[in-house]
């Protein structure tokens, strides 16, 4: 059996960078990515960071599907709570008609920024999850045209129609999404990059209680993964220390680009902050193509995950390509790479 490798790309915006730098280095990523082997490219979004250039995936969806011609593009994820089910279900069949075969819906919860941004989102309130379940189950009726007789949209039809419709994934760090996509029949993505504990069990709680839906006849999971691969297990320790300083700004509120490698060398660090970074490496994979890979077999195994999806971010583009290209020929996509993508578009 094949494991599935993904992309999942949150536009970083390096010190020195522009956003406008950032976004033209996603879609040259995405066009080597594809030509790697890689099975699908997410976009994720966010809104008012420094490091991060994208609050509107499903815009960077049509640049990277216009740019490529076979690799699965999607979003990791649209942030729901945020939107409209009609309109967010318009957006993604208006990509699946220009795309056919080749998107993917990934939904989430969070706010994808600090509190007063979420406000200022949702025009002066958040309503946060309390609605999420009936939003997903309103977008995917929408989507595939699909809503109950009584719903008192059951009239209205999602443009552009079509025979075909994105795949549907639910994201989460917690049993919530993962329960939520069992219920109702959904794909789940873990994001072992936001929280690397008690993951394997939601995964596994999730397969067990799985009921098949008009959409999905099994269950489909997917497990994201940040990961720093260099030519050896030294440089990847270096080129760590970006993310290193970059997860400490996150925590100390501290809102910058993503520190270059001579930022990060130059940095002085507290005993806290020293134990705190410590704390974050349980959610990074980091080291030579070998060192990488074991850890990643190792982890979808753990997580009985039928696909992995590669996040890396670095202080610089070069590496974070070189990361990527490391990977792929440690896994054999440069061989398998049409069998890897054959799959994902049959599955």
């Amino acid at each position: 059996m094949i494991l599935r490798l993904g992309v999942l790309d949150q536009s970083p915006i390096i010190s020195g960078h522009t956003p406008a730098e950032a976004l033209r280095e996603t879609i040259a990523l995405a066009v080597e990515a594809e030509t790697l082997g890689y099975a699908r490219y997410w976009l994720a979004e966010h809104h008012a960071i420094a490091a991060l250039a994208d609050p509107c995936p499903e815009i960077l969806v049509a640049a990277v599907a216009a740019a490529t011609s076979r690799i699965r593009v999607g979003t990791g994820g649209v942030l729901l709570p945020y939107y409209s089910p009609l309109k967010t279900a318009e957006v993604f069949r208006m990509l699946e008609a220009l795309y056919p075969g080749r998107i993917d819906l990934g939904i989430g919860r969070a706010p994808g920024g600090d509190m007063t941004t979420a406000r200022a989102m949702g025009g002066g309130a958040y309503s946060g999850a309390e609605d999420f379940p009936e939003q997903v189950q309103d977008l995917v009726g929408f989507l595939d045209d699909s809503l109950p007789a009584d719903h008192p949209f059951a009239r209205v039809r999602a443009m552009p129609a079509g025979p075909t419709a994105p795949q549907v994934w639910l994201l989460g760090s917690s049993d919530y999404s993962g329960a939520l996509a069992a219920h109702l029949g959904l794909r789940f993505a873990f994001a072992h990059f936001i929280s690397a504990q008690g993951g394997d069990a939601v995964m596994r709680e999730f397969k067990a209680k799985f009921q098949a839906s008009p959409r999905e006849r099994s269950a489909a999971s997917l497990l994201c993964c940040f990961v720093i691969c260099a030519d050896s297990d030294e440089e990847a320790e270096q080129l760590a220390k970006c993310i290193d300083l970059r997860r400490l700004h996150m925590a100390l509120g501290v809102d910058a680009p993503v520190p270059t490698l001579a930022e990060a060398d130059s940095r002085s660090y507290s005993p806290q902050e020293r134990a705190y970074i410590q704390q974050q490496r349980a959610r990074l994979v980091l080291g030579s193509p070998a060192t990488v890979k074991a850890r990643l077999l190792e982890l979808a195994a753990q997580y009985g995950a039928d696909e992995l999806s590669i996040l890396t971010i670095t202080g610089d583009y070069a590496s974070r390509r070189r990361s990527y290209q490391l990977i792929a020929a440690a896994f054999g996509l440069g061989n398998s790479g049409t069998a890897n993508r054959e799959a994902a578009l049959a599955g």
